[in-house]
């Protein structure tokens, strides 16, 4: 890391950016954005951090000095990386990322020892701080990779050095930041451009940007959905809009269900049986496994509120497309009354089109629409969604979905409580 040790030697297991998180044992990092981490190194010493980086003179312990603590967490990382001979995942896509690297997680799981990202951590700090979390023992990393502009997922496959690598859709979501598009495609190619000869890359048939990565990349290819290697058809769904389909692949046929909601998410449980295929040969101990998977919170997270309503928190992130997804899982669950709190999608390069049309599906699926924080829907929002809402209960099923910088999880929180 072209850095200086000050202070005793020190064993470290994992890293930690968060000194409210840091746990005994692990290397403090601290980043300087809207804060200077610096600030709290003592309070993550006093949490039995066992050294830390600085880019600021020592203040005591064990430390290593460095130019730039960001970017020595990278370079500590690739290091860390360097040492596995285990099968990498790499996963970015417009949406299901984050569901379908829960689902891969799973899948590898029922054979191997699996590290994956929390949450969403898949940027420049969450990516090193997984690789550096795994444990020795650890038999397949799977590493969901975000996207904000053009470069960034190159930068963060030179970290993780994916064996394999995962596109899910290319959407309009970040579009902004990469002129439209075909901006976004060009960016999540990243990912298949920075495989090696001897991996593979896993893509979606469905989605024609997706399919068309085919010939960028120098690995082996195979395709999952409705037109792809591992075949998708069959899919019916339960009163709560869980899927249950038909697979047929390289490695056989099976019949799967899933306890998340969604029709979607069958075609995310595709993609992590197409990656299990490639490392293991074999489907069968995953088709067992994602009967009972989860996926991260706020995504689909469908709960029956003590009220007796039905309540959807697809609230951590949403584009146009995400949001056609979770209107369409809406309209199948079961109830006399569908109701759509909707609030921002940020980081569009068309908000108006984009809000427009996503009301005109929530209408033409006969779903009511409550706005709020945002007039771009064309409907006049609301100061209060649950006064807006009313009464619920038996009967009722609600859907709330924003991006991230609106805040919805907490309207969804309230709703269950109330």
């Amino acid at each position: 890391m072209g850095g200086r040790l000050v202070g005793p030697d020190a064993v470290v297991d994992g890293a930690s950016f968060d000194s409210r998180t840091v746990r005994p044992g692990e290397l403090f990092v601290p980043l300087v954005a809207d804060r200077d981490g610096h600030e709290f190194i003592d309070g993550a010493r006093g949490s039995g951090a066992a050294a830390y980086f600085t880019s600021h003179p020592a203040r005591g312990g064990t430390a290593i000095e460095v130019l730039d603590t960001a970017h020595a967490l990278m370079d500590l990382a690739r290091w860390a990386r360097g040492r596995l001979d285990v099968p990498v995942v790499g996963i970015t896509g417009s949406v299901g990322k984050t569901s379908t690297k829960d689902l891969v997680a799973v899948a590898l799981g029922a054979t191997r020892r699996v590290t994956a990202n929390v949450r969403s951590f898949n940027n420049e700090q969450g990516l090193p701080v997984t690789i550096l979390g795994a444990p020795d023992d650890v038999e397949a990393l799977v590493l969901e990779m975000g996207m904000r502009g053009f470069g960034q997922i190159t930068e963060l496959c030179a970290i993780g050095q994916p064996t394999i690598g995962v596109v899910t859709a290319v959407a309009a979501a970040h579009t902004e930041k990469v002129g439209g598009i075909e901006g976004v495609a060009i960016a999540k190619r990243e990912l298949v451009e920075a495989l090696p000869a001897s991996g593979t890359a896993v893509l979606n048939a469905d989605d024609h940007r997706v399919a068309a990565m085919a010939p960028h990349t120098a690995a082996a290819v195979i395709t999952y959905g409705a037109a792809g290697d591992v075949r998708l058809s069959a899919v019916t769904l339960d009163e709560l809009a869980r899927p249950s389909f038909r697979i047929e692949s390289p490695w056989g046929g099976a019949d799967v269900r899933l306890a998340v909601s969604g029709a979607h998410m069958a075609a995310n449980a595709a993609a992590a049986l197409a990656v299990t295929g490639v490392v293991e040969d074999s489907i069968d101990a995953a088709v067992e496994a994602l009967v009972g998977a989860t996926v991260s919170g706020a995504r689909m997270e469908v709960t029956r509120a003590a009220s007796g309503a039905i309540v959807v928190n697809d609230a951590y992130n949403a584009n146009p497309d995400s949001m056609r997804a979770a209107l369409n899982a809406l309209s199948e669950i079961r109830a006399d009354r569908r109701v759509a709190v909707l609030g921002v999608m940020a980081e569009l390069d068309d908000p108006a089109a984009g809000h427009r049309d996503v009301a005109a599906h929530a209408r033409s699926l006969g779903i009511d629409l409550i706005a709020t924080g945002t007039d771009l829907y064309g409907v006049e929002p609301v100061d209060d969604p649950l006064a807006a809402l009313g009464p619920i209960g038996h009967g009722d099923a609600v859907l709330v979905k924003a991006s991230r910088v609106a805040g919805l999880d907490r309207l969804a929180a309230a709703l269950l409580e109330s």
